[in-house]
């Protein structure tokens, strides 16, 4: 990984912001993905990820923390927050912007234990494929303290198979829907691609009844979207 997305939110934070990043996948087109979406204050938050930070409780895990939007408003609400993130960069960042405890790392290798872990903006992404859902949710069961929670926020994406007609134009034969390529590049550079995973609350559900956890739907959102919350 060249960690363009680290980069680029080190530009953002150090005053060098010139560029946006350009993400896509393997069935859309480029978007423009602002840096200063990735800073947004608790208000300009989507209304599942404010409702997500409003049920957190004790300590908290954020995996996938990115810039630490999400801790830093924890953080200054009292609790006690740990920040991971893949990305190098991005860990400087939070660190930067005060967050106590941040730290470089992938989720299978977290071992300390928490009342709350957030996965938001697309949490069940870092899945990668559905084959190792069940795995990764049992890492988080593995996680919680007594009476904690996982809150992960996801999109059925099916709508994006759609045509005119409101058929559907998916390959039954090909892997599940939800699993894509998921393309970054930023200033001109190409970042390697990864595989991200849209999971659709169903199959959500299914693959937690496997692993021992409870599912249950918070809310949905304009587009698809859901928060759920697993215990």
């Amino acid at each position: 990984m060249k960690d363009l997305f680290g980069n680029a939110l080190l530009d953002y934070q150090n005053g060098n912001y010139t560029e946006d990043l350009v993400t896509s996948t393997s069935i859309s087109s480029e978007d423009i993905l602002p840096l200063p979406y990735l800073f947004r204050d608790f208000k300009d938050m989507p209304n599942l990820e404010q409702k997500a930070l409003k049920l957190a409780k004790g300590s908290v895990l954020d995996v996938g923390c990115g810039s630490g939007s999400h801790s830093l408003y924890l953080q200054e609400k009292g609790l006690k927050v740990k920040a991971i993130d893949i990305s190098k960069g991005a860990i400087d960042v939070a660190r930067q912007r005060g967050i106590i405890d941040a730290e470089e790392k992938n989720l299978l290798d977290e071992t300390e234990s928490f009342d709350t872990i957030l996965l938001l903006m697309n949490g069940t992404g870092i899945f990668q494929e559905l084959s190792q859902v069940s795995e990764y949710l049992s890492h988080l069961k593995s996680l919680l303290k007594p009476k904690g929670h996982i809150l992960i926020d996801s999109s059925d994406i099916k709508y994006m198979y759609e045509d005119e007609d409101g058929g559907l134009w998916i390959d039954t034969n090909s892997n599940y829907y939800g699993e894509l390529d998921y393309f970054i590049s930023y200033k001109g550079e190409k970042e390697i691609p990864m595989k991200w995973l849209y999971l659709d609350f169903k199959t959500l559900k299914l693959a937690c009844e496997t692993v021992g956890l409870n599912c249950e739907l918070v809310l949905e959102g304009e587009h698809f979207d859901y928060l759920a919350r697993l215990s």
